[in-house]
């Protein structure tokens, strides 16, 4: 053998031994990298496959529940009419292995300003819309990775003379810039105690309630899906600002894609209202305290009182499924609204009906995303005992390196490894969520539930 293909061979061994030392080193670098700059190196060829980044491919939709082809076809639950006032019954947190105990804090609720909660506002007598209205004096900020909450948030305050930067409301909302949701509920809580202004959060609204905000001068921010070819199904804020009835269009900001130029995104009437239903026609509005009688008054009765809002978007969502029994969001919704009641209740038939839509919605084809944003049926599926439904779930989520930067994955997986039997794992789930976000204080709950740190 000559020396040529002795070099040649040494070369040869000498490359396998750095390609394999790069494979196995790699993906520890690249983890160690910014979510942001993970997501676009998965989008080159073969990376994602050799690195195991765990951004892509998710899969298509959630998984069935187990059994789900031998049952019978699910019946849309029939929703009993609240007949008494409902109280708020706080989410199950085990305190051991074995033992079960009331948290005293219900988790996952909004903090309302309390003028909305101490008495029902008068009937509003129905006032004609104009034809067009436009909110001036909004100014587009672009996102960062992850941040329309935070961005939509800023916009918002900013227009109300609030100085607060997307950065500076992230840092609260989602330290973990990693995070891949802030909830509705969080920056409402954020606006109504860290701000002057005040905020409401709300579901079931419809496209008559963005205008009355608009016709009033009030910008409104939705919560909708959001399709893009290069990352699927994702969950995403809009901040509505006009409409215009003739050309059955609404504008808005979008922080993710623009435009720059604060001249709004074009939406007709029927898109919008086909991504917000994928949220449940969920929205929050931010306003100065001296409003708060025409916010009432916008919002209506119904709207104020939590427990006729969440009976009237289970109605809604009843009758969505009906009409088109073949859309997984319209069941979700279903479950999310009977789930939401049986909080408000204690009445157990309503988290069974939930689990039940829930099950639809996951053997229909969900996207798997939706349980980065959306997380009642964890909820409904612990109140009936369901602990490895909320496993399979987390399972899935955790799967993918975004999944792994949502906070209220381990809250309830811990609840369900608690119920299980599994405390220490329990802990571990628990402690977590509290590395992702320290301010996530349902964690911090359930891990002074379970550690018995709670105090008196």
């Amino acid at each position: 053998m000559n020396n040529r293909v002795k070099y040649g061979v040494l070369f040869l061994v000498l490359a396998q031994i750095v390609v394999i030392a790069f494979l196995f080193v790699a993906p520890r670098l690249v983890n160690a990298l910014p979510g942001e700059y993970r997501v676009r190196l998965a989008r080159v060829p073969m990376v994602e496959t050799l690195l195991k980044i765990g951004v892509t491919p998710l899969p298509t939709a959630l998984p069935a529940p187990v059994g789900a082809a031998d049952r019978p076809e699910i019946t849309i639950p029939v929703i009993p009419q609240l007949t008494a006032t409902p109280i708020v019954v706080p989410t199950d947190v085990p305190t051991s292995a074995t033992t079960e105990s009331e948290i005293a804090k219900p988790t996952q609720q909004p903090t309302l300003p309390p003028s909305l909660t101490a008495t029902p506002p008068p009937t509003p007598t129905p006032k004609p819309l104009p034809r067009q209205a436009r909110v001036d004096g909004l100014e587009i900020i672009a996102q960062g990775f992850n941040n329309c909450g935070p961005a939509n948030l800023a916009i918002n305050l900013n227009f109300y003379g609030n100085p607060t930067t997307q950065v500076e409301a992230a840092a609260f909302l989602k330290p973990n810039s990693e995070d891949r949701n802030v909830s509705p509920w969080q920056m409402v809580d954020y606006v109504n105690e860290q701000t002057d202004l005040r905020a409401f959060v709300g579901s079931g609204g419809d496209l008559e309630l963005i205008k009355r905000f608009l016709a009033n001068g009030l910008p409104i921010v939705i919560e909708k899906g959001y399709e893009l070819e290069s990352e699927g199904w994702l969950g995403h804020y809009l901040t509505m600002f006009a409409y215009d009835d003739d050309k059955q269009e609404f504008l808005s900001l979008d922080t993710n894609l623009g435009p720059w130029d604060d001249s709004g995104r074009v939406d007709s009437y029927e898109m919008v209202e086909h991504y917000w239903q994928q949220f449940n026609y969920t929205f929050f509005v931010v306003y100065p305290p001296e409003k708060e009688s025409l916010v009432q008054e916008l919002l209506g009765p119904d709207m104020v009182d939590t427990a006729v809002m969440w009976q009237k978007a289970a109605e809604r969502a009843q009758a969505e499924v009906e009409a088109d029994p073949e859309n997984a969001f319209t069941w979700f919704n279903l479950g999310e609204s009977l789930t939401r009641l049986g909080e408000l209740t204690g009445e157990m038939s309503y988290y069974e009906s939930g689990a039940s839509a829930f099950d639809q919605a996951r053997t229909l084809g969900i996207p798997p995303r939706i349980v980065w944003y959306q997380f009642r049926p964890y909820i409904a599926y612990m109140k009936v005992g369901r602990y490895q439904d909320i496993l399979d779930l987390t399972e899935v989520t955790l799967s993918s390196q975004g999944g792994r930067n949502v906070e209220e994955t381990y809250l309830y997986q811990g609840h369900a490894l608690a119920f299980l039997g599994d405390g220490q794992g329990a802990i571990d789930a628990y402690e977590q969520a509290l590395r992702l976000n320290k301010y996530f204080y349902p964690a911090q709950w359930a891990l002074d539930a379970i550690t018995g740190n709670g105090g008196g």
